[in-house]
């Protein structure tokens, strides 16, 4: 390690309690989208720009997206910018969201959600992991480099973007639409809002989505006459296992680049058909998963199940119908060689000392949304992947680590 980076290493290491202050802070205020109930981003989003006050950012940027839900009309996207030392250099954007989803249940948790409770390493509360930990370790990893009285090698971005929890119309999408402008083909796009829990991953690479509901309509009937009556479920259940298994034949690649290499196809929820065991249902609904690698268009996928409905059907006397609750088609993946890929690398296996690969994943993240618009993003956080869930919680080590992180990829 460069005698600079043992300088930041050393500044951030210094500066752990000031890390969980801040992050004490702004967990603190609740910004919740009106969707789930609440104001908006605005009051944290003042919190967070009252705390970096003086920090030497050489400009702060508002992008506001309009809304007239919340009390100030306004869903705040800030952009908070440092220049670097190379002028030519493709420049770093960091995005982190502000809002959090709702605590649920407050009998689950230990203690307030929205008063950060330390308890060893772990530090609980209401978006301390999701995206708390990673706003603060981005600012705190760009401010050890200032305080230390050197520049970012290129120009740094940091977006504190608004309603990422609820579709990011009013924040990333919103930005890509009125001011992509902002935005170059070649510029190094990290969205830290998943990870593993340690760190090995930088993802670039997602599936493709689709839940399926299937109704199948038969005939009820009492369950000692099955012969004077069709039985929904049973009907349902022949189709599942022939339609999984049609699927799996049809779409049977496999890429490596993945943990679950292969498209999955899972039935998963089923509602209820009768309230009584006697009885036979004449109408039964289940739904299907599917995570489609994203050389296959989800269209192809759904047109199996309506194919599959119609033999089914045939076979059974019983009617099915096949219907789309989402379909999300996978961006273009990041290229793994890219040099986003590379330099995250870098930086993550200097200050964790282990070999981060990078992979995709069944699930989704918001860094689709700027593949989608021919931004190369990628992926990348250490987490103990505790978001959304009661008592949600960051690791103290994970804070600090990636604040140190950032400061190393800054320096590049």
């Amino acid at each position: 390690m460069k005698p600079e980076e043992k300088r930041l290493i050393r500044r951030l290491s210094s500066m752990e309690e000031e890390m969980v202050r801040f992050l004490r802070d702004i967990i603190a205020v609740p910004a919740l989208s009106p969707e789930s109930g609440g104001e908006g981003e605005e009051k944290k989003v003042e919190k967070i720009l009252q705390l970096i006050d003086g920090w030497g950012f050489d400009s702060v940027e508002r992008y506001d997206a309009p809304d007239e839900r919340v009390p100030s009309g306004r869903r705040p996207n800030v952009l908070l910018r440092v220049r670097g030392r190379v002028g030519n250099l493709p420049p770093w954007w960091v995005f982190v969201h502000t809002d959090v989803v709702p605590p649920g249940d407050l009998s689950l948790w230990e203690s307030d959600p929205w008063k950060l409770r330390r308890e060893g390493e772990k530090l609980y509360g209401r978006g301390t992991e999701d995206n708390g930990q990673e706003l603060v370790a981005s600012l705190f990893g760009l401010r050890a480099l200032l305080e230390e009285g050197m520049r970012p090698a290129r120009d740094v971005n940091i977006f504190l973007v608004a309603d990422e929890e609820t579709g990011s119309e009013k924040g990333l999408k919103y930005l890509l639409k009125e001011h992509k402008g902002l935005f170059g083909a070649d510029d190094l796009y990290i969205v830290p809002d998943s990870g593993e829990p340690d760190g090995s991953l930088v993802e670039v690479a997602e599936k493709s989505i689709l839940w399926v509901r299937v109704t199948t309509h038969g005939k009820q009937v009492h369950a000692s006459t099955p012969g004077k009556g069709l039985n929904a479920h049973l009907a349902g259940m022949k189709y599942s296992v022939e339609v999984r298994e049609e699927l799996k034949r049809r779409f049977a690649a496999e890429d490596p680049l993945y943990d679950e290499p292969l498209s999955t196809f899972e039935p998963t929820k089923k509602e209820a058909n009768v309230d009584n065991v006697n009885t036979i249902p004449g109408m039964d609904v289940l739904y299907f998963d599917c995570r489609v690698l994203p050389q296959y268009r989800v269209g192809e996928v759904l047109a199996v199940f309506r194919e599959v409905a119609d033999a089914v059907g045939r076979k059974t006397g019983a009617r099915i119908e096949v219907e789309p609750v989402q379909m999300q088609q996978a961006a273009p993946p990041t290229p793994p060689d890219s040099p986003v890929v590379g330099l995250i690398r870098e930086a993550a296996e200097a200050v964790y000392g282990i070999r981060v690969r990078p992979g995709g994943i069944g699930g989704g993240t918001c860094a689709a949304i700027l593949r989608d618009a021919g931004l190369p993003a990628a992926v990348w956080s250490r987490i103990d992947e505790t978001a959304h869930m009661p008592n949600e919680y960051s690791l103290l080590p994970n804070l600090v680590g990636d604040a140190k992180v950032y400061s190393l990829l800054f320096l590049r």
